[in-house]
């Protein structure tokens, strides 16, 4: 049996675990081939990272991912993030670590950005109430 790397990106809400084995290419979320996937952007922006990587290593492996929580465009780039560091472990190439951070930085390193929670007085965390007795 060849090597199997576990790898994990994260994306506002959305955690995503990626397994990559020796295969033929095959690429599932949540037990769904990439292909069918119903967003398109999604599915541009997952197989984006083999296109920077070369296709060559994509059919080389078979990626299975698990992802949960937040929106879909979330889980899209968690999952990207889990694939790009994946790959890097699995080929143990950092030329393509710098070719993903060339490419966005925010790959590999992964986003710190979270919503800002809702503060008092207004309907949400920026927006006030307005005063009405003037």
């Amino acid at each position: 049996m060849g090597k199997v790397i576990v790898s994990s990106g994260k994306r506002k809400t959305a955690i995503a675990r990626a397994t990559l084995k020796e295969g033929k290419g095959r690429i599932r979320v949540n037990g769904v081939p990439l292909e069918v996937l119903p967003n398109e952007l999604s599915r541009i922006k997952i197989s984006e990272i083999f296109v920077i990587a070369g296709e060559d290593k994509r059919e080389s492996i078979d990626v299975k991912i698990n992802v949960r929580g937040g929106g879909y465009m979330g889980q899209a780039e968690a999952i990207r993030t889990a694939i790009a560091r994946g790959l890097i472990e699995y080929f143990d190439d950092l030329g393509m670590k710098e070719k993903f951070v060339l490419y966005d930085k925010t790959i590999v390193s992964g986003d710190p950005r979270r919503t800002e929670p809702k503060h008092f007085g207004g309907k949400s965390s920026r927006s006030r109430f307005q005063k009405s007795y003037r």
